[in-house]
């Protein structure tokens, strides 16, 4: 086996994920895991929270005079998230399989499944583009007193300053938000897991939200407080924040999918 080359489903599509029900309780050792890959990983962890990080600054100096535009744009990019994550996730896999754990081979971890994945991030991007527009909406309809410095967007959105378009803001925000968290939370792993289709993993991402709708959605909570220090922290948090929900994230999607090997035995209970 190469250094590239890791395990993966040889006939993906013999049947649906077994998804199960978890605990609240889960989601504490889903961070503490993700933690311990973060440590683990040390550089190559942290390149892609440098990636996320980086991504923010690239857009602040970008869009410096059109915040209307970048703030759509700072909180839509983590709606690809779960692609750009994708490098993490190989990272934490690897540490299972006893694999080294390198940049290098992280980096073309989508190779395995490039259709399905492309697929899946044509998607994401639609959806951020979507949102970048609704974004501009937002600003003209219901954002007081000019031209907004970036530190007024952050102090309006956090403080409800102007209640009316903090509220507007967080609701259509939200929407694609949820949309995207329910769609994705353990597609991308699944895919890359699994070789599974776009379709399939969406899917099966949606029945896992639904089949535990609590804990997904306090996960749902501890990632919007992960980001929230990062962009506090004028994208700096993001360098570690991100690599822990990144890898929590594998470990997240460990614990709902049933391994292949227990699928007949989870289906029959």
């Amino acid at each position: 086996m190469s250094e590239i080359d890791v395990p993966t489903a040889e006939n993906p599509s013999s049947h649906f994920p077994v998804i199960r029900r978890i605990e609240i309780g889960a989601i504490p050792d889903w961070l503490r895991a993700g933690w311990r890959d973060v440590c683990r990983g040390g550089p190559a962890s942290l390149f892609y929270g440098v990636c996320f990080a980086a991504a923010g600054w690239l857009m602040q100096a970008v869009f410096a005079k059109a915040y209307a535009l970048f703030a759509g744009l700072t909180t839509g990019f983590l709606l690809l998230g779960p692609f750009l994550a994708m490098g993490l996730y190989d990272l934490s896999r690897r540490i299972e399989l006893g694999l080294p754990f390198k940049l290098a081979p992280s980096l073309a971890s989508w190779r395995s499944n490039l259709a399905n994945v492309g697929l899946f991030a044509a998607l994401l991007a639609v959806v951020l583009l979507v949102w970048a527009r609704a974004s501009i909406v937002i600003f003209a309809l219901f954002f007081n007193g000019g031209l907004p410095t970036f530190a007024d967007v952050v102090r309006t959105v956090l403080t409800f300053e102007q209640p009316v378009f903090a509220f507007v803001y967080f609701a259509v925000g939200g929407f694609f938000a949820a949309f995207v968290f329910a769609i994705s939370v353990i597609a991308v792993p699944l895919m890359l897991d699994r070789k599974t289709d776009a379709v399939t993993a969406a899917i099966a991402s949606l029945i896992a939200c639904g089949r535990n709708l609590g804990p997904m959605l306090l996960w749902a909570v501890c990632i919007v407080l992960l980001v929230s220090i990062g962009f506090a922290t004028f994208f700096v948090g993001l360098i570690v924040t991100m690599p822990v929900i990144g890898h929590a994230t594998w470990h997240a999607y460990r614990e709902v999918v049933a391994p292949e090997d227990q699928q007949t035995k989870v289906a029959a209970r």
